[in-house]
């Protein structure tokens, strides 16, 4: 922004007399209508990046659990037997859920 700097100063005073002035303009200005927009008229406009799989099915080979796996009763994940760090009425529980 260029500045004249040629061209006369305003004092403090001359400048918080505008700044009212303006204040007091504004004040009896009449406030805009606010328009409200339905939100769910701007999400349908959205789409979420990666491709639409709502069509697709999804395929998973189950494999039984084998002789030297067991199922921890805490954290239920499928581990090897080595992995038992205790049983307790026929529940087998994990090194990492009894540390």
């Amino acid at each position: 922004m260029a500045t004249d700097y040629d061209a006369p100063r305003k004092s403090e005073e001359d400048l918080n007399e505008e700044s009212l002035e303006e204040l007091k303009s504004r004040r009896t200005d009449k406030p805009t209508a606010v328009v409200e927009e339905d939100e769910t008229d701007l999400a349908a406009g959205y789409e979420l990046p990666g491709a639409d799989l709502s069509g697709e099915e999804l395929l998973v080979l189950v494999i039984p659990p084998q002789p030297d796996e067991f199922t921890c009763s805490s954290c239920f994940l499928v581990r090897h037997r080595s992995q038992i760090a205790r049983e307790k009425d026929g529940h087998f529980y994990c090194v990492e859920c009894e540390s």
